[in-house]
């Protein structure tokens, strides 16, 4: 696995937006702020051409220019780091025009973004066994003050926090708004965690160890016998390691979690897997017919023999850790107490 540099006092961080770009508001405003704050930190930045743009449909720009912004940045030699400046809903379509092989080869560097770029941060890893870090977009550096997950971000990208415990606390109701546009997060509701055994029962210890990965429910299942899906080459290649996967979902209602979940492990995604780590699905409570959030990820764990750590602080519903996907990982669960150690190995 390739890891990149850390980020230095006074590095040069990159702009890109191969998925939504920072056109409206409070998206510009909260850029805005955090181009601010990092030059007050001291950074350099760099800005792609469609950081501001909303001339695509669910992207920034046409795939081919996302594509090409981003080609260009992750070879600049003076950039250090790239940042994205969102999530969105059709980044899956510059895909034929990144250039995997120049990346593969190319000094690596640290991408981060969550959401629709998992269509980055997860075949960057599969593809070009580079490490990426599943963590915060630009926005989430305008807000004032910084919530813990956004200086854990930063620390991550500079290498010196490779221990997350996620949050005791988390988002129900967001304050942020066009006219409130810089708020903090609004954290009203504990975090409560809920660990499964092997046979899908509820325990008070899990512990799981592997090579981490994984990403957006949303977009992977979608990356799914694609041309881009190289994922059992790659559980074969770390097999002796074993594969833990962190999983969040979007859009996706509890059915579809189960049919995205069926789907991964018919397209055999879930070979050699130690255990899963779920995080809060943006439908947290949901019901349908019986089925839960659990009970939707919970039928395929069992068939699999892992355990399952969920409603973890991972993916849209904040604060969300940041997470390094091609680590190895001891991830470790007791009782409220979560721990996911990241090695660089």
């Amino acid at each position: 696995m390739r890891y990149p540099k850390s980020l230095q006092d006074h590095g040069t961080i990159g702009f890109v937006a191969p998925s939504f770009g920072c056109a409206t508001q409070p998206y510009t405003a909260t850029f805005e702020n955090a181009q601010k704050v990092f030059k007050e930190l001291g950074y350099q930045l760099k800005l792609g051409p469609n950081c501001y743009k909303a001339d695509g449909i669910g992207i920034s720009n046409r795939p081919k220019l996302c594509a090409q912004e981003l080609n260009e940045m992750y070879c600049m030699q003076d950039v250090d780091v790239i940042i994205s400046c969102g999530g969105g809903e059709l980044m899956c379509e510059i895909l034929d025009d990144v250039d995997f092989n120049t990346i593969r080869t190319a000094t690596p560097k640290w991408y981060m973004g969550y959401s629709d770029n998992t269509n980055f941060t997860f075949l960057e890893t599969i593809l070009c066994d580079t490490a990426s870090i599943y963590g915060p977009c630009v926005g989430a550096f305008g807000m004032e003050p910084w919530a813990d997950n956004v200086k854990d971000a930063l620390a991550v990208l500079r290498g010196e926090k490779l221990v997350q415990t996620g949050y005791p606390m988390w988002e129900k109701e967001s304050l942020k708004s066009e006219e409130n546009p810089l708020a903090t997060l609004h954290l009203t509701e504990p975090r409560v965690l809920k660990c499964f055994d092997a046979t899908g029962s509820l325990t008070n210890t899990v512990e799981i160890s592997g090579r981490l990965i994984g990403g957006c429910l949303d977009t992977l299942v979608n990356l799914a016998g694609t041309k881009f899906d190289k994922t059992s080459e790659f559980a074969e290649q770390y097999k002796e390691d074993g594969i833990v996967w962190f999983l969040e979902s979007c859009d996706l209602n509890v059915f579809s979690i189960r049919r995205a979940m069926w789907q991964l492990e018919h397209a055999g995604w879930f070979a050699y897997t130690k255990g899963f780590l779920i995080g809060r699905p943006l439908v947290h409570g949901q019901e349908i017919m019986g089925l839960d959030q659990y009970q939707a990820v919970l039928e395929i764990t069992k068939k699999l023999q892992v355990p399952v750590i969920m409603d973890a602080d991972l993916g849209h519903i904040p604060p969300a850790m940041p997470l390094i996907c091609g680590s190895y990982a001891n991830v470790a669960c007791k009782g409220q107490e979560l721990t996911v150690d990241m090695q660089r190995i």
